[in-house]
This record gives structure tokens, sequence and C-alpha cells, in this order.
């Protein structure tokens, strides 16, 4: 299957079954390329792509959230210059979603430019940061806070390299695709809950997903308006994820965030999946401490949130509500 998202520039996703082995001739890489991976992702797949490419530097930060930082940057754009890449050359992210938020941020300053392909190998970072464009690191303890909108040249999505992720790693990833189902695709929603194997199903499901994401993306590429619905369960999540400091994984906040704004039929339907892949549904926390990091969020603005809703699978709600309201929400106060 091949996606065409239609931004500015157009790039094609590619997924595919064992694609990663034909990374040479979906990728230029005739060229100087450094690859971008942590070490949680195995080496091979790094590998596939340096060994393709006409000179190939692999180029390992450590895995978790704690390396999309200012330190892993500054590294990153150290040994491009002590290696001597030009504005011809690229950066190929092999790994989840920090490699390539980091990958395609350091692409989008160095030298002002340099092309960027993306290699996801977390479903979460296949389903929902793969596309888009949004690049950032954490600064001063704040979740993506700086960074820049940056399309890839190309994405390629071989659903083969998550074999080698564990079941926490895999669920936690297929709550994104829940959260786009739930607001923009009830057939989709009905596919996972229905699903005897994961496994099975997952083609289906990437692809249902980044179609949603895709059309979102077109339509909106700087989140301006209809792409704030993909915040769904982010507003509370990421103050979750921030104050959990490495203990959860981001879907499993974006899981928890949905429970916060869901209602009756709807956040029934949703926990009952969460359970089902034993995703947590409930975090302990100071009100004061979440609000915290809630505030300073990028969706935080004069004092306002927009917090999407779902009242109804397949629906969606964007809500402009004072932080006090949020605060009375993170209270368990209904919507």
């Amino acid at each position: 299957m091949i996606l065409r998202v239609e931004t500015n520039p157009s790039y094609d996703v590619v997924i595919e079954r064992g694609a990663l082995n034909n990374v040479g001739s979906l990728f230029n890489l005739d060229r100087k390329v450094l690859v971008l991976t942590d070490d949680g992702v195995p080496f091979c797949y790094a590998e596939a792509v340096a060994n393709s490419s006409k000179e190939g530097h692999i180029f390992v930060i450590p895995h978790g959230e704690q390396s999309k930082c200012m330190d892993s940057l500054q590294g990153i754009l150290s040994f491009m210059l002590d290696h001597e890449f030009s504005r011809k050359d690229a950066i190929v992210a092999v790994g989840g979603g920090v490699c390539g938020d980091l990958g395609g941020f350091a692409a989008s300053i160095y030298m002002r430019g340099i092309e960027f392909y993306n290699v996801p190998t977390t479903l979460l970072s296949m389903v929902d940061s793969s596309i888009g464009g949004k690049t950032a690191i954490d600064f001063d303890g704040y979740k993506n806070v700086v960074g820049a909108f940056y399309q890839p040249s190309k994405v390629l999505i071989d659903p083969n390299v998550l074999s080698t992720l564990d079941d926490r790693q895999l669920h936690a990833g297929l709550v994104e695709a829940i959260k786009m189902a739930a607001t923009f695709d009830k057939d989709l929603f009905e596919v996972i809950e229905k699903s005897d194997s994961i496994e099975n199903d997952i083609e289906v499901i990437i692809g249902g997903a980044l179609a949603i994401k895709k059309d979102v993306v077109e339509k909106d590429t700087k989140e301006s308006g209809l792409r704030k619905v993909l915040n769904f369960g982010h507003t509370i999540g990421h103050a979750i994820e921030a104050d959990a400091n490495g203990e959860l994984l981001h879907g499993e906040c974006v899981g928890i965030g949905m429970m916060y704004v869901t209602k009756g039929d709807v956040k029934d339907r949703i926990e009952n999946l969460l359970n089902k892949y034993n995703v947590p549904t409930t975090y302990e926390a100071k009100t004061e401490d979440l609000m915290k990091f809630a505030t300073h969020d990028k969706k935080a603005s004069h004092g306002e949130v927009d917090l999407v809703i779902c009242n109804e699978i397949g629906t969606f709600e964007i809500k402009k509500i004072p932080v006090e309201t949020l605060e009375k929400i993170m209270e368990g106060e209904r919507l």
C-alpha cells in the first residue's frame, strides 16, 4: 500500500511487509547519510539503511524520551559537521517517535534544512508521528516545546519489524489508532474491538489510522484548526506523561487522558478496549501537579485550552474551555 500525503512538499508513505529490505530502491541514498537510531532498536534495521547508502554513518542515542533533548540534538549536529555533511546529504530516522522527532528536527535546522526520511519501528510512531511533519525536542521539562514543521521526503513502514516489540509497547501504540478511530472512523474502531489478533490485523489498522491522519494533516498542515482533533486524550495525557517521568509510555498516558474526556457508552467502549490490551485507565496524582504541566503545554493559550471530546464513536467536538474548567475535569467533574 502506498499513501500519498499531499502537503507542501508532498511525499509517499510505503506500507509493505519486508519493505526495509528494499530501502535502497525506495529512498535516495546515493550520498552521505546519517542513520539515527536508538539502543533499543535492533541494530540490523539501521545497518540495512547504512549498507544501502553510498556513505552511511550510524548515530545511536539511548532509548527513551530523555534522549529527545538539546544535548542529543547538539551531538547529532556536531557529528554531521565533523563528518562534513553537506546540504545535499540526508538523515534517516530508524526507530520510534523519539528518533523521528529528533531526526526530523535536526534535518530541519542543519544548514537550513536537508532531506529527511523516516522508518518508524514502533506501532505508535507508525500510526501517529510518522507523517505530518511535526518535529521537536523536549525542553526544560516540557514536552515538544521546541521544534518545527518539517515534512519527510518519504516514509517506509514495514510491519514485520513490529515482531521485536513486547506486548506493552505494541498495545501502547495501538492506543493512538484507537484514538483516531474513536473520533473519525467507527468501522475501524469496530475492527480493533472485534480483533482476535492485532498481529494479523495490523496492516488494516495501520492503513486505516494513517488514512485518517493523512486526511487531517492535508487539510490543516500546521495545526491551526482541524488537526487539533488528533490531540484527543493528549491535553491531560501529556500532563500525566510529564508527571510520571518515564514510568508510563506515551500511548498509556493518552489512554488515561481519554478517560477524563469521555462518558457513557463511549467511555465504556474505550475503557473495555484498553482493558483488553492491558493498558492502564487510571493514574494517581495531585491535580495541582498535573495542572502545572497542562498549563505549560502548547495546547494552552491565554488561559484557555482546546479540549477534544468524543460523544459518539466516529465523531468529535472541539471545545474551548478555561483552564479552571480543565482543573475541575481533572478532579473528576463530568463534562
